[in-house]
């Protein structure tokens, strides 16, 4: 018989919502029962009639909106979301570090479609705050192990032949907490640390080919222009192949907090290589690991060694909603599962999602694009009969690299670390409808 441990919940306010973490107090639910509730959500869809127009005043009624004039075009020269749309915004958790300066926010993926994160909603991680820069003041230095040093002005850049590409974006640290069990509650939090845009940009390889990369260079090393010098060293082979300099995202100039006016894109690999506000470039033949934080590039396992250079975030994915910030509020009936997947390897090639807790699975739709080292939306429609669930997906990458269980994640590799952690997620949905995170065993 399977068990889910699951956690009574202390709260602590974050800026907009309240977000929970587990206090040591487990608490233990059987699970019997999920199965035939399990069989009954994966039926067909029943007709749901709509509410008769007759007796609703919204509809029989002249509303304020249909009685005033709304705002001009030039009311608002820059767009805004609804005022009903108030809630999507961008949370932060004040205790995960000392100071916001040197912090992170999160995505609210329960409150997103699609595979695209609008710009001001895609989450921050910093170590020096925001640096604001002048893009007429900017300039990029190439150096080191090349023919020619250069220097570009932005108007310098903008003037190679330019690429869009949509990638992801993901911290090493997503879902970080959730290694020694079910840790915070909502999708936001656990997930969070993860964004996917379209970029414009140069390739970094032209730029290199400008400069004149010699051919004993096996590093590249980049830094920003923050107040915290952000340093990262990227493998030469890498930085030939996808990477790109990058002063767009999704149409519009970077936004200050994205790193505007210029930033690296390193297609698939942890977000910490992403350096924004980018200013430099030293190419080399080692890596400069000693003007960086080594943990960055190495994740502790349980008998005390360590995994290096783990760049590539592996095949991820979860379910968005229904979640603990998005909960089943209509009742029984028809109602659709939605969820994100990823790989750093290239494309997803498919996803399952369990309604009991991984003893069953149904193959989920992916719609929209399928593109490599990109998000991608999948979604399952069921008919919920108001039965317990233990939503789970598990994605399955074009390489065939399959989503493990967290069990298997630790056993692996224990619980030292707080990075790469893509073990698969349970939502357990109660029959009222809340959502709460927990573990299946």
């Amino acid at each position: 018989m399977s068990s889910v441990t699951g956690r009574n919940k202390t709260p602590v306010k974050t800026a907009q919502s309240t977000a929970t973490v587990a206090d040591p107090a487990r608490r233990r639910l059987l699970t019997a029962g999920l199965a035939a509730g399990a069989g009954a959500a994966l039926s067909g869809l029943a007709a749901r009639p709509a509410a008769a127009a007759g007796g609703d005043p919204l509809i029989t009624q002249v509303q304020d909106w249909n009685r005033y004039l709304g705002d001009g075009v030039d009311a608002k020269p820059y767009g805004t979301p609804s005022q009903f749309e108030a809630e999507v915004v961008r949370r932060d958790v004040p205790w995960l570090t000392a100071d916001p300066v040197s912090s992170v926010n999160f995505t609210p993926l329960h409150e997103l479609d699609g595979i695209i994160t609008p710009n001001g909603l895609c989450f921050e991680r910093h170590h020096g705050g925001t640096a604001e820069i002048s893009p007429a003041d900017h300039r990029l230095m190439i150096e080191g192990l090349v023919d020619k040093p250069l220097i570009f002005t932005m108007e310098d850049i903008k003037r190679f032949p330019r690429e869009n590409r949509v990638y992801f974006l993901e911290c090493a640290a997503n879902s970080g907490m959730e290694w020694r069990g079910a840790q915070l509650n909502g999708c936001q939090f656990t997930h969070g640390m993860v964004h996917c845009v379209v970029y414009t940009g140069v390739p970094l390889r032209t730029l290199l080919e400008e400069a004149g990369v010699k051919s004993n260079s096996k590093w590249l090393l980049a830094e920003g222009a923050d107040a915290s010098a952000m340093t990262r060293s990227i493998p030469m082979e890498k930085a030939l192949d996808d990477c790109m300099v990058a002063f767009k995202m999704n149409g519009e100039a970077l936004r200050p907090e994205q790193g505007y006016p210029l930033r690296l894109v390193v297609p698939g690999w942890e977000g910490n290589m992403w350096v924004k506000w980018l200013r430099r470039l030293e190419v080399g033949d080692e890596p400069w690991h000693h003007r960086e934080e080594t943990s960055k590039y190495t994740d502790l396992l349980a008998n005390g060694k360590a995994r290096r250079f783990t760049w590539v975030m592996d095949v991820k994915s979860v379910i968005t909603s229904p979640s603990p910030q998005a909960p089943v509020t209509h009742g029984r009936g028809p109602l659709v599962i939605s969820g994100l997947a990823w790989s750093g390897n290239g494309t997803i090639k498919r996803v399952d999602v369990s309604t009991d807790g991984g003893r069953n699975w149904k193959t989920a739709r992916i719609d929209g694009p399928s593109l490599s080292k990109a998000l991608h939306r999948f979604y399952l429609d069921i008919d919920w009969d108001g039965s317990e669930m233990l939503l789970q997906s598990r994605a399955i990458d074009e390489h065939g690299y399959v989503q493990p269980t967290k069990d298997a994640l630790r056993l692996a590799r224990g619980e030292n670390s707080i990075y790469h952690n893509n073990g698969i997620q349970t939502w357990y949905v109660q029959a009222n409808g809340t959502v709460e995170n927990v573990e299946v065993s």
